[in-house]
């Protein structure tokens, strides 16, 4: 362009070149516009002509350069604003003549930048949106997490900890997705793990194994739910996401601050104090993390690392192919075997499938099988396996595993807790007991092995004994001690001994989120149903039900008196350690929802009368019997197991005085007749100090605001 330009123009540009030598634009503009000569005009055309031109030119390409997006601007514009030295927020002359030295820089005052409002303005919505998908999970898991959360990470500023909450939700929501859509499990179908386990199907698996083959320690099998919650939430982001992080822990600090000079050494002080608790961190971390790589397994260990990296991205089909590509390939690899297994156990949770979990179990016991496994992956293949039986109610087959582990490790007490547990779940008190005085003997301050030894000698009805073993146990704080069953038999035991310090116990149990209240403390609860200790038939909705039984209470009584006539031995003896003292038989109709075998046979009459009520009959939460008591009964002040249903007594035979119960703390007494309506979930306690004896109906049904649906799926009670 320039050449062909230069022709045309020659002889006016010589004319012109003296001028030009001072680089002044105001000089050259004098003298261009001084020049009165006969030839004046052509050159003030031409200028003017070029002028237009080229404005013309920049015109057009500036519009062709944002029309096909050809430049990034927000890249050019983030990146020149690195020498933004007057703090105006872009790059002009006077930035270039402060970085040419020509000009001293100005200290901008503290306003937020224009990179800080716009990372601000960019975060934001992520973490409404990311709160936003976590609300839904929120109803099923502890409230007291996010204060765990919180807690766990005081130094951290308030920017990252947002960031923690959108990685890990973001992960959590795409996990509950796969599970919201799917109806509870009932027996034959696939069970989510035990409530205390992770609510986030693969999280506690990401968390344990890193793809350098060291398996990080794992939270011990007895923990609290809130005790999970802080080991799957703490900050443990992504790879991805910690740049991000560290960034904006960079730039936040200083619109923070009102000085800037503070601002720049508070987080400099804030962050070496960070790094180095990090260090320390991770230099006892790196002590105490157990190692799954044998010699032959660091050979592959790129390999592995590449399908568990699959693995923690919730890729599990691909992961599991290349796993079972690795063990093809290298049969004699425990870790590659044992990955197999966690993602079988990944897979297992994302299908609900028994038969995958299954097969998880099986490549756990093969990764434990081989030769040259290390003890930590032994240990860990073995632990798994226990608690994946466990989950599928394979106990016995949990119990052999954990005793083969307790051989192989005869030092971990925390191993010989885990069988004891076993040992209990089997019903094998005598057992478990024997495990956990064991423990207590080498381990005399062991927190777990004092609860669950405290809990087995209360079962034993050696009330006074079980006291201090349940109370130091708790009072330890060690993991897998603070569960609400522990709660409620300390305060239970202090209860029958005349300890009012129960109800100490029972507000603890309450804070820490185990009751509803102190005197609700079932621990089986559907959560937001309406409390409260007596109800009205219309309360219920269940007015045609207790008419039915007003209307025909002879005819239900007359045919409780011809079983009790014919065959006391019918009414079976209480069997739940109840009573403090006395005689108090029952006889079951139904239990669980479903018909007690023959017995109907006897009191054919009520039964007709009760098959047109499913809320009673289908309550899978409660029972239908008739109930005797006779003089010098009391029973302890107790709880029922859930708050699902409401419990209905009819009385069919009351004496005058002397039989009363007590709900909370309000007293009530039976009328032949009449029917009266309570949650048995409050506490309730009975005294029978009549002349003769009390017979009265029980009918428990659902609570009335319980959905149809929760009706179907609630397991039974």
């Amino acid at each position: 362009m320039a050449q062909r330009k230069n022709p045309k123009t020659h002889p006016k540009k010589e004319a012109k070149t003296p001028p030009v030598e001072s680089k002044n634009g105001k000089r050259t503009e004098g003298r261009g516009g001084g020049g009165g000569d006969a030839g004046g005009g052509g050159p003030k055309y031409s200028m003017f002509t070029w002028f237009v031109v080229l404005a013309l030119l920049g015109v057009w390409s500036s519009v062709a350069v944002v029309y096909f997006d050809i430049v990034d601007y927000d890249s050019v514009i983030g990146k020149l604003t690195a020498y933004d030295t007057d703090g105006d927020g872009d790059f002009d002359v006077e930035d270039a003549k402060v970085l040419l030295g020509l000009k001293e820089a100005e200290k901008p005052a503290v306003v937020d930048s224009p990179e800080e409002k716009t990372a601000e303005g960019r975060s934001e919505p992520v973490a409404e949106t990311a709160n936003q998908r976590a609300a839904a999970p929120t109803e099923t898991t502890s409230p007291e997490a996010p204060t765990e959360d919180a807690e766990s990470e005081p130094e951290s500023d308030p920017q990252p900890a947002r960031d923690d909450e959108v990685s890990g939700s973001q992960d959590v929501e795409s996990e509950i997705q796969a599970a919201v859509p799917l109806p509870p499990p009932v027996e034959d179908d696939f069970v989510p793990d035990d409530p205390r386990d992770s609510a986030h199907p693969y999280e506690e698996e990401r968390n344990t194994i890193d793809t350098t083959g060291v398996l990080v320690e794992e939270p011990p099998a007895e923990e609290s739910v809130v005790e999970s919650a802080r080991h799957l939430t703490s900050s443990k982001l992504s790879q991805e996401a910690e740049p991000v992080v560290e960034a904006e822990n960079q730039s936040e600090p200083e619109p923070q601050s009102e000085t800037p000079k503070e601002a720049e050494s508070v987080p400099e002080a804030e962050g070496t104090t960070e790094k180095q608790a990090e260090d320390k961190l991770k230099e006892k971390a790196k002590k105490k993390k157990p190692k799954l790589l044998n010699k032959f397994d660091k050979t592959i260990k790129a390999e592995i690392d590449a399908a568990e990296k699959l693995r923690k991205k919730g890729k599990v089909e691909e992961a599991l192919r290349a796993f079972e590509t690795l063990v093809q390939q290298f049969p004699q690899s425990p870790r590659a075997r044992y990955g197999k297994a966690q993602v079988e156990d990944d897979l297992a949770e994302k299908l609900r499938s028994n038969d995958m979990l299954q097969r998880a179990i099986n490549s756990y016991r093969e990764a434990a099988e081989l030769p040259d496994a290390t003890s930590d992956l032994l240990k860990a293949s073995l632990k798994r396996r226990a608690e994946r039986q466990q989950f599928l109610g394979r106990m016995r087959g949990s119990l052999a595993t954990l005793e083969r582990l307790v051989q192989i490790f005869p030092e971990d007490v925390s191993l010989k807790n885990d069988l004891g547990v076993a040992h209990l779940l089997l019903g094998d008190n005598k057992g478990a007991k024997k495990v956990y005085e064991e423990v207590l003997a080498v381990a005399p301050g062991n927190g777990f092995a004092k609860v669950h030894y405290g809990f087995i000698l209360k079962s034993e009805n050696k009330i006074a004994e079980s006291i201090p073993f349940l109370k130091e146990g708790l009072e330890s704080g060690e993991p897998g001690t603070d569960d609400g069953r522990f709660y409620f038999h300390l305060g239970d035991a202090l209860q029958r001994v005349g300890d009012n310090s129960a109800y100490h116990w029972y507000e603890l149990g309450h804070k820490r989120g185990h009751f509803a209240s102190v005197w609700q403390r079932s621990l089986y609860n559907v959560d937001g149903l309406k409390a409260q200790p007596w109800w009205t038939p219309k309360d219920t909705g269940y007015t045609d039900l207790v008419k039915t039984l007003e209307r025909n209470w002879k005819t239900i009584r007359d045919e409780a008196l011809a079983v009790m006539d014919q065959n006391t031995g019918l009414f079976i003896p209480e069997e739940e350690n109840l009573r403090e003292k006395g005689e108090w038989g029952q006889y079951t109709l139904w239990q669980q929802g479903r018909k007690v075998g023959n017995s109907c046979q006897s009191v054919p009459k009520t039964c007709s009368l009760l098959d047109r009520y499913p809320e009673a009959t289908g309550c899978k939460r409660g029972q239908i019997k008739f109930s005797v008591m006779q003089p010098g009964t009391h029973v302890w002040p107790h709880t029922g197991p859930t708050n699902c249903r409401l419990r209905m007594h009819l009385g069919l035979v009351i004496p005058k005085q002397g039989c009363r119960i007590r709900c909370t703390d309000q007293i009530r007494e039976w009328e032949e007749g009449k029917v009266l309506i309570f949650d048995d979930s409050f506490e309730h306690e009975v005294w029978q100090d009549a002349d003769s004896y009390r017979l009265i109906f029980i009918v428990d049904v659902w609570h009335p605001e319980l959905t149809q649906y929760q009706r179907q799926t609630l397991s039974p009670i």
